[in-house]
């Protein structure tokens, strides 16, 4: 062979070589690719596994931020907080939910800050512990789902005429009414012989005026001349208080929160005139009342629980969702307001604090 026959060649085996050795570089490369999306897939497929129970419904790992408005501290609405934060937690397991709880101090300015905070944190859910709070939460959003509890008439709270039970919208909960009608009936039951009865509510909450409205045909019915008493806050009720005591022989205050806060107030004054006052329910009873046809704000809270864990892991359609009631009501007394102003209850009440 020449000599430029042997360069031609070992060319040609030179180029030949490297050909196939690219060759073989795709082919790794590709076998590569595909084994590494095969992998991803196998990821994914093992992730979304694990991401459910074997009934489908609770997901495992997963953390759930829950924001709770509560328009004020007292007794009725501290307990359906607790209820709600006890149940949930209990539903999800520990160490899968955390409250982001924020008292508005009475002030549904500051409930309006609150939900909007919540909406800008991208909370999971809201829970919104009284009407002011429910009506703040409402008119922050749209999209995230809002849960209400301690309300007493969601129809008025959300200004819906045509109210059918649930909402059609991002809200639904539960309602803390005891039965109207019941509550007239006890009052008529304690007081017989009463002539007059004072309406005393905070001209603020929607719904503490819904409970008036109706109310006042029962007692009306029931032979009792009716007076309204407001007050718009806590800076007006003590001379409010002072001039229903005098006009009137007995009185009546709905589930209102500015109340509720205020039952110190009331109570001096009422009892310092020997009027007696019936309670919507039965922390404005124990502050400053002698009867109440109450439910239990706890058992609300976990009511209301329930929903959030249909609608949060169930993925349940809240805008579907009927607003849910108390599930029983039961007639309590203030033991000592009633020994104090010589009213025997009949023996199917019971005491606040304690079976009698």
């Amino acid at each position: 062979m020449t000599k430029a026959k042997r360069i031609f060649a070992g060319a040609l085996a030179v180029a030949t070589m490297a050909f196939a050795l690219a060759g073989c570089g795709s082919t790794a490369e590709t076998s590569s690719t595909e084994n590494t999306s095969s992998k991803e897939q196998t990821s994914t497929a093992d992730t979304a596994s694990s991401e459910k129970t074997a009934s489908g419904e609770k997901i495992e790992n997963k953390t759930y931020t829950i924001g709770v408005c509560q328009l004020v501290q007292h007794d009725a609405l501290d307990a359906a907080t607790k209820g709600f934060q006890d149940k949930f937690t209990e539903l999800v397991g520990d160490g899968s939910v955390t409250f982001d709880v924020q008292n508005a101090q009475g002030d549904s300015a500051n409930c309006t800050t609150i939900c909007n905070q919540f909406v800008s944190g991208n909370v999971d859910l809201i829970m919104a512990n009284a009407t002011p709070a429910l009506q703040a939460a409402y008119t922050a959003t749209d999209k995230i789902p809002v849960l209400g509890t301690s309300v007493t008439d969601y129809g008025t709270a959300l200004d819906i005429a045509d109210w059918t039970g649930h909402s059609g919208t991002n809200v639904s909960g539960t309602c803390d009414l005891a039965p109207l009608d019941k509550q007239a009936e006890m009052l008529h039951e304690l007081f017989p012989d009463k002539k007059t009865v004072g309406l005393l509510y905070c001209s603020a909450e929607a719904n503490s005026k819904y409970q008036i409205d109706t109310i006042t045909p029962y007692l009306t019915d029931a032979g009792y001349e009716v007076k309204e008493y407001t007050f718009s806050d806590s800076n007006d009720i003590a001379a409010v208080v002072t001039t229903a005591c005098d006009e009137c022989e007995v009185l009546y205050i709905p589930t209102d929160n500015t109340a509720a806060s205020n039952t110190g107030i009331i109570d001096n004054i009422a009892s310092g005139k020997n009027i007696p006052i019936v309670a919507g329910e039965e922390s404005i009873c124990a502050g400053c009342g002698v009867a109440t046809l109450s439910i239990d704000y706890y058992d609300l809270g976990t009511a209301t629980a329930e929903m959030a864990y249909d609608i949060l892991v169930k993925d349940a359609d809240i805008a579907a969702m009927d607003v849910r009631y108390a599930p029983a009501t039961t007639k309590k007394y203030d033991a000592d307001r009633c020994a104090a102003l010589g009213i025997t209850v009949p023996s199917d009440y019971i005491k606040i604090g304690g079976e009698e």
